[in-house]
């Protein structure tokens, strides 16, 4: 039998699924189709954002493979800056859909290889049906909000960009001055009346288009404060007047002495909020926490967390633990850190502050789970 007619015996009559894997970008979308293993991918091009252009591409795929209207069709595509509305478009309209982490996605570790969006899109089918045969760890499938879940993640994000912004705007402040010999003591507290009576060295005032820059980095100091101060504001009337369980999980965290507002809110909205946990193993990990060793054949060692999961969460929770030795010291936990790290060097604290993290994550867990306290832990209605 020659290699064409077993494939047309292998894909004629007994397919159940259609497969299609996208990549995007900016300008054109990337689609390859194909029924199993073994078989060439139909490559196709759509605009970027044509809904309709891929509705019909995948139409035309069923026709080109010989299929019923209402087979299965399953789709991936790499999680990115599309996000998921894709996914919730194509999931209205019957289709299966995979947002994949793009970091679990294999390529070949020679030096140098062949890179270009044709390639990933085949490498990408080949693997979407490798985990639709029942090889889960093919890829690593992303877990997709829906969009109030997705919405309530939006003031914690926005504070953190407005808080870098307003970090880089009194920098720049403190730099141009520096350049001119002046040295401002913090918190910075410029006005209008203020610029106009510095002095530099010689006496003589600023130069006028550098005091212009000056007011206008301070203005925008301002601003920045203000919608500082407003999204929080909206934040503290949301804790005070809704009973949804996510905002009675950031009220439970806040219960726990050197557990603050931000960090509770963080960590719920990120993280406790709407995701479901089935062990202590999937927090650390989702937190990129985890260890990652290196054994093989006589090399052995340490490389460190993996950095795999929410940086988010993964920062909030190393700054929890430092504030948990601060404001916990009878609890178990930090007991165990003075113990193992106490009288260790700088370096060694710094790395068992992560593993602390990774425990008290887990811990706070499992007190929203179960309401069990962590061991040795006090609350602040107690202290």
């Amino acid at each position: 039998m020659t290699k064409k007619a077993t494939r047309g015996e292998q894909y004629t009559g007994s397919v159940s699924t259609l497969y299609m894997a996208m990549e995007l970008s900016s300008k054109e979308w990337n689609l390859g189709f194909s029924t199993g293993m073994g078989q060439k991918a139909r490559r196709r091009h759509v605009e970027a954002y044509d809904e309709a252009k891929l509705l019909q591409e995948i139409e035309l795929a069923k026709k080109r493979f010989h299929l019923p209207a209402t087979v299965r069709v399953l789709c991936c595509y790499e999680a990115g800056r599309d996000g998921f509305w894709l996914h919730r478009c194509l999931t209205a309209a019957g289709i299966e859909c995979l947002v994949v982490d793009s970091a679990s996605i294999e390529v070949n570790r020679r030096a140098r290889r062949a890179k270009a969006d044709g390639l990933d899109v085949e490498s990408l089918l080949k693997q979407l049906i490798h985990h639709d045969y029942g090889e889960k760890k093919a890829l690593s499938v992303v877990r997709v909000p829906t969009p109030e879940q997705e919405d309530r993640r939006q003031p914690d994000r926005e504070l953190r960009t407005l808080k870098k912004e307003r970090t880089r705007a009194v920098n720049r402040i403190k730099g141009l001055l520096a350049g001119q010999g002046i040295r401002l003591q913090a918190p910075l507290n410029l006005t209008e009346e203020k610029v106009e009576g510095i002095r530099l060295s010689n006496g003589s005032g600023l130069q006028p288009r550098l005091k212009s820059r000056l007011k206008r980095e301070w203005q925008h100091v301002v601003f920045l404060r203000e919608q500082l101060d407003a999204i929080q504001r909206e934040q503290k009337k949301a804790l005070r007047r809704h009973e949804k369980p996510e905002v009675a999980k950031i009220r439970q965290l806040e219960l726990l002495r050197g557990v603050g507002p931000v960090s509770s809110s963080i960590l719920v909205g990120e993280f406790f909020g709407w995701r479901d946990f089935k062990n202590g193993r999937q927090v650390g990990s989702l937190a990129g926490l985890t260890p990652t060793p290196y054994d093989s054949g006589t090399s052995r060692r340490e490389q460190g967390i993996s950095k795999a999961g929410n940086r988010h969460v993964r920062g909030i929770a190393i700054e929890l633990a430092w504030s948990w030795l601060r404001h916990q010291e009878k609890s178990e936990l930090s007991r165990w850190f003075l113990e193992r790290f106490g009288g260790a060097g700088k370096r060694a604290r710094k790395v068992g502050i992560v593993a602390l993290a990774r425990r008290l994550l887990i811990a706070l867990w499992r007190f929203l789970e179960t309401g069990a306290l962590p061991e040795g832990a006090e609350l602040k209605a107690a202290a």
